[in-house]
């Protein structure tokens, strides 16, 4: 039992690093997927073909490359060092505000031209429209896939470990390499708890968006 606890306190010592990683990546590649999505969708054919490069590049690669790029890359290059867990948020922000724009951009071109129009008979400025019209109708829209993103988010900072830093799964790894198997396995309850927790609070947030239908 003394050491069922002291795992269990090593392993939430941990995790705590875990969510950290999740809460930073969602306050700031959530906003900044947003800005991506208007880049994305720019009149102007440069900073639309630049925007969609990047985000395409993003997609594409892994991003336990991507953390790889991020922690050694300016370094070599530029002399310039982030500590571990710095350069796993740059990486992880990056990487799911690209993801997170892909899903912005499909909700706003999803809404039907007639919203705007309306908009613009009752005199309204474009800022006005997204924001008062459009916006919730999006977030109704893209509700499903961002919390996809948002449960996955939750089981990719695990990959933080690949860069050291010492996150839940990095901490496991320390009892097998002293002869114990089972930590690594009870790591899968606190990803499947949190995992939970955030399927209810998604759940709960569709029902009330649920006005917006239609």
């Amino acid at each position: 039992m003394e050491q069922f606890f002291n795992v269990t306190g090593n392993l939430l010592e941990g995790f705590g690093q875990n969510c950290i990683i999740f809460a930073v990546t969602l306050v700031a590649a959530i906003p900044l997927g947003l800005i991506v999505s208007f880049g994305s969708r720019s009149k102007c054919l440069p900073i639309k073909s630049i925007t969609r490069t990047i985000v395409w590049i993003i997609r594409g690669t892994p991003l336990m490359l991507q953390l790889f790029v991020v922690f050694y890359i300016p370094s070599l290059v530029w002399g310039i060092s982030f500590d571990r867990m710095t350069a796993a948020l740059i990486a992880f922000v990056i990487n799911y505000a690209a993801y997170f724009s892909e899903i912005f951009r499909g909700g706003i071109e999803a809404i039907p031209k007639e919203q705007y129009e309306a908009g613009q008979v009752l005199g309204m400025k474009k800022s006005q429209i997204f924001f008062k019209i459009v916006l919730l109708q999006v977030v109704k829209r893209i509700t499903a896939p961002m919390s996809n993103e948002i449960i996955t988010l939750v089981k990719d900072t695990s990959l933080a470990r690949v860069i050291m830093v010492p996150e839940i799964l990095k901490g496991a790894e320390r009892f097998t390499m002293q002869g114990l198997i089972w930590p690594l396995f009870y790591t899968g309850v606190f990803f499947l708890l949190f995992s939970g927790l955030l399927s209810i609070l998604f759940k709960f947030i569709e029902k009330k968006l649920s006005y917006y239908e239609g």
